[in-house]
């Protein structure tokens, strides 16, 4: 008797495990299809986000002159408004990791790309100088908490790519950057001349960006967690105290100083070479230059980055190439104008090895989301009073060589913590609590 009942135990837990393997290879073959399907999503989704992260801004800077004259702003809150935008990254940007924790970073961008969406549409008609601010908020804040949340989602879904998709989502914002700067003006003269066309049809590109995230905010359940496991990420016992970490200060401050030179760049350069002599639709072309030189490097300095131990090495050629620029314009800014736009536009591409360096730096994607949060937030505070004191040097002393100098000044700096950051260090060894 008892040795029937062993049999039949043992048959029952036989046909329970086949029942087991046969349910959990149905499962695989359900979720390979899947995953395969939300991965091809994202990169879409990547993709199209990047190219929305920049023509609100570059879009108005080309089109600034007639939207003073419209809303009948002043000089100074014109001023304002180009600082702005770093502002509200720095703001806004804090919030995208407790976001992320609550609704999914998915579901975060795609409110974020909703948000610029609404912001394009409703600023140039807003009515007023208030409203036009209050609408560039709305759409700033969108690309805050996305700018913050890429490197995150690069990290979950790729874990095993994060140089290459990171260089794709990096080239497509430079090419929505130089994009917007190149065919702002002709795209609003060939809508009629109305400035607030102008502004209001990037609002179609912001759009379509939304579409690729609505089934991923609905897939929260099992092809959402397939990258996390994909990732090998164990759950953190003890809470990340990213101020601990002297790694991510330092990637803080590279971020910041690398953003201030972006910034003046793109809100300087063309004027620099106009007070040389350079004829104005010549100078728009050597700022063209320089940001179209971001769309090659984007996606090749990411992939060299994490096939390298240390990244201080390509931080110190990026600086070398800004101060060979800074120098031309000191002492020939006419004279070889369009190798200091090459030299500059290189430069400038310490954003793209910034990103990669957020998503190497950290093990874990809450990990990530931390170190994201806190370098932009950080980076973009601190980029915050460049564009300014150099207008402020400008004015004061009514030459462009004390503002030149200044930006050398600064890529020292830069060159010494993007250093620091470059190497191979993990922010969860050195900011856990004890």
């Amino acid at each position: 008797m008892a040795s029937e009942e062993t049999r039949t135990t043992e048959t029952r837990t036989e046909q329970s495990n086949t029942e087991r393997a046969t349910s959990t290879a149905a499962n695989a073959r359900e979720t390979a299809p899947t995953r395969a399907w939300a991965t091809r999503l994202v990169v879409v989704g990547i993709v199209l986000s990047a190219l929305n992260l920049r023509p609100a801004i570059t879009s108005l800077g080309a089109l600034l002159e007639e939207v003073r004259d419209g809303l009948g702003m002043s000089g100074s809150v014109a001023g304002l408004l180009t600082s702005v935008p770093p502002l509200c990254f720095a703001v806004f940007g804090v919030t995208a990791p407790r976001l992320a924790r609550r609704f999914g970073a998915s579901a975060v961008v795609c409110a974020g790309m909703a948000a610029i969406t609404a912001g394009l549409l409703i600023r140039p008609y807003a009515g007023g100088t208030a409203g036009f601010l209050a609408a560039s908020a709305l759409t700033l804040m969108g690309i805050a908490v996305s700018n913050v949340l890429m490197p995150v989602i690069v990290k979950r879904w790729f874990p095993d790519r994060v140089g290459s998709m990171t260089g794709l989502y990096s080239m497509a914002l430079a090419l929505g950057t130089s994009l917007a700067a190149a065919v702002t003006v002709p795209m609003t003269a060939a809508l009629g001349g109305r400035w607030q066309s102008g502004l209001a049809v990037w609002a179609v590109l912001a759009a379509a960006a939304v579409l690729p995230w609505l089934p991923l905010v609905r897939e929260r359940g099992a092809a959402a967690r397939v990258p996390m496991a994909a990732a090998g990420e164990q759950p953190r016992k003890a809470p990340l105290r990213i101020t601990r970490s002297r790694t991510a200060w330092a990637l803080a401050v590279f971020f910041g100083l690398q953003a201030t030179a972006a910034y003046i760049t793109m809100g300087w350069m063309a004027q620099i070479f106009r007070d040389s002599g350079v004829p104005a639709g010549t100078a728009g072309l050597l700022l063209a230059v320089t940001m179209v030189m971001g769309v090659p490097l984007a996606f090749v300095i990411p992939r060299v980055a994490t096939r390298l131990p240390h990244q201080g090495p390509i931080v110190l050629v990026l600086g070398v190439c800004g101060l060979a620029g800074y120098a031309g314009l000191y002492f020939a800014p006419a004279g070889g104008a369009w190798a200091w736009a090459v030299l500059l536009g290189v430069s400038n591409c310490a954003f793209p090895l910034a990103l990669t360096m957020v998503g190497m730096r950290a093990r874990t994607g809450p990990g990530v989301a931390q170190l994201s949060a806190f370098a932009q937030s950080t980076g973009y505070l601190i980029s915050i009073p460049g564009p300014l004191l150099v207008g402020v040097l400008y004015q004061q002393s009514g030459g462009w060589g004390l503002p030149i100098a200044l930006m050398a000044g600064l890529m020292l700096p830069q060159m010494a913590v993007g250093f620091l950051a470059g190497r191979d260090r993990i922010v969860e060894d050195e900011a856990t609590a004890r």
